[in-house]
This record gives structure tokens, C-alpha cells and sequence, in this order.
């Protein structure tokens, strides 16, 4: 955990200098930001969201220690929905409710588990084999109930099928190796993070938070091709968020930066539309959009989290709710 906890801080410290937020149209004036709902607790430094669609339920993961928060429909403050440590979590980053209900987290130091909503029960939990270095990050769920995830230090995506989930458990399987692809990096850097798939899955989309490139990979054919930002970059990016109509919404850690873009249908190509900076944000690690509004994690990483460890006091814990994104 130390040296995934150090790899961490040294890519976020790392964003910190990669410039100020991307070249972008002045943010709207109609953009407006308040507090969702709080989440108890000092030291949480939450990392990933996820909402049930079915029941708008809202799951928080803490990179802290694990622990799973809900927040219900109307209530200003997250419940605890899976205690830290549970099934020996330590982290709780990437979160995907799928099309069933089932909660899917991502444990940087492991893999992933899946949990029964109603219960809280594990129902599946696939861990990447051997001892060398990893980071589970991100993950998308395609129409087919196919889990891909991101390895940030790897470079690889893993999959994890319907098949698969039945079975129950097993080894975390490598789909793809990105790696060609990407930019040089020092060994053990990082490079991918947030992940998203289209709405008839036919490929992902998926960023090198520190060089600002966003990939696209075919599902069919495996090719991978550095996707047209149209002369600006997603540095510094963390979490996706692809909508069906072709938008997409990044949250920018480091520098306190919500963007907005569209897509070709292709996927190929995408132009900036919109961009949010505001200190407010504290360090937004991802988000997630629906009913007309985006939900974005205030991490506060810099306030004795991963790129502080030591140095500054949190304040409560919040999501924010973002609207004219």
C-alpha cells in the first residue's frame, strides 16, 4: 500500500504542475455549485461515485480506507454502507452500479468486488494475480454486463465477463495493453484512470491523466487510436463521465476544473464546449451525471490525503452538485 500510496502522490503532485486547466471557453455564468450531501467521518478522502438508477440511491468509496458510504434520495448526509475493511478492503476507488443493481468497487491494492445493493452481501471479487506493482483504478460496465478496468500503473485494462461474475471469483484477466500506446513514462508513473463506454458498446474511451491524451479502444478489433481533442488536453483528468448522447464530462483533480465535450459518434474526435474552475470543487476525483445535474467528489486529496499525507486539515467531507455542466 505504501508504494502504491507514494505513486499516488507523486502523480497528483505531478498535476499539480502540469498547468493551470485547459484552454477553454470563460466558464458559463449560469454554472452553479452548492452541496449535495455530507459524508461522516475526519479522515475520508473520497475517490469514486457511483448512482443507482433505479433507486437514485448515491455510493461514495473512501481511497482512505474503504469504506463504502450511501446517500438515499433526500437525505443531506451519506450513510456507512460497507465499514471499512470489509472482505479485507482497503481502498474503495472505482464504483459502477450495473443494469442488475449490483455495486461494483475497485480496491487499488487487489481487484474488484460485487455487492448485492439490498444486502451488502459480496457476491463476486476477482484480484489481480502475482506480486508486482498495480493500481486498480477506474472501472465502465458496457451493455453486455462486460466490466473493463484501469490499471494507472500497468497501462493495461482488465475484464471481467458475465461469465466470469457468475463463477464468482477469480484472477483479474488483462483484455487490453495500452502500453504501445501511451506516451513515454518513468516506470511505475502513471497513466490511465477514469474509463467510459459508449451506449451500444462498441468501444471505450479511457485518459492518461498526466499527458492529457484520451484513448479509444475497439471492442471488435482491439485497435487503439489517441482520440482528436482538437487542439486541447484532459491533464490532470481523473474521472469520465459519457452520456448517450455523445457528452462528456471529466473531472480535473489538481486544478479544480469540471470540463464538458462532445463526441463524434465515432468516438474519434471530440471538441471542448465548457469548463468550470472553482476552489469550491476541492480536488474533484469524478463524477456522475443524471436528472439534469452532476454530482462531483470533493476529494480535499490536498488537505493531508494522498498529495499531502501529513500536511493540512480536511473540513466536512461533501459532494457537490453541480448544474450548467
Amino acid at each position: 500500500m505504501k508504494l502504491l500510496a507514494t505513486a499516488l502522490t507523486t502523480a497528483l503532485a505531478g498535476a499539480l504542475t502540469l498547468g493551470a486547466a485547459p484552454a477553454a471557453p470563460a466558464p458559463a455564468a449560469d454554472a452553479r455549485i452548492s452541496t449535495a450531501f455530507s459524508i461522516p467521518g475526519a479522515k475520508v478522502y473520497p475517490e469514486g461515485i457511483a448512482t443507482d438508477v433505479r433507486t437514485h440511491a448515491v455510493y461514495v468509496g473512501s481511497y482512505a480506507d474503504g469504506t463504502v458510504y450511501r446517500a438515499r434520495p433526500g437525505r443531506s448526509e451519506a450513510e456507512v454502507f460497507l465499514p471499512a475493511g470489509t472482505d479485507g478492503r482497503r481502498t474503495a476507488n472505482g464504483l459502477r452500479v450495473d443494469a442488475r443493481g449490483r455495486l461494483w468497487v475497485t480496491d487499488s491494492t487487489t481487484g474488484v468486488s460485487v455487492y448485492d445493493t439490498a444486502t451488502g452481501t459480496r457476491l463476486a471479487h476477482f484480484e489481480v494475480a502475482g506480486d508486482a506493482p498495480r493500481f486498480v483504478n477506474d472501472l465502465t460496465i458496457t451493455p453486455d454486463g462486460t466490466a473493463y478496468l484501469t490499471d494507472s500503473i500497468r497501462g493495461v485494462l482488465y475484464r471481467v465477463t458475465p461469465a466470469q461474475l457468475a463463477a464468482g471469483s477469480g484472477p483479474l484477466t488483462e483484455a487490453y495493453d495500452l502500453t504501445p500506446a501511451l506516451r513515454p513514462r518513468p516506470a511505475g508513473g502513471f497513466s490511465l484512470n477514469g474509463i467510459a463506454s459508449d451506449r451500444a458498446g462498441r468501444w471505450l474511451l479511457t485518459v492518461d491523466m498526466v499527458e492529457g491524451d484520451l484513448y479509444r479502444v475497439d471492442l471488435r478489433t482491439g485497435t487503439v487510436r489517441r482520440v482528436d481533442l482538437a487542439g486541447a488536453d484532459l491533464k490532470a483528468a481523473d474521472g469520465l463521465d459519457l452520456s448517450p448522447d455523445g457528452t462528456l464530462r471529466v473531472a480535473h483533480n489538481a486544478p479544480n476544473t469540471l470540463t464538458r465535450w462532445q463526441l463524434t459518434p465515432d468516438g474519434t474526435r471530440a471538441r471542448l464546449l465548457h469548463t468550470i474552475t472553482d476552489p469550491s470543487l476541492q480536488i474533484p476525483t469524478t463524477l456522475t451525471h443524471s436528472r439534469g445535474r452532476t454530482l462531483v467528489v470533493r476529494s480535499q486529496f490536498d488537505k493531508g490525503g494522498p498529495m499531502s499525507p501529513g500536511s493540512g486539515t480536511p473540513t466536512t467531507f461533501t459532494i457537490a452538485s453541480v448544474r450548467g455542466l
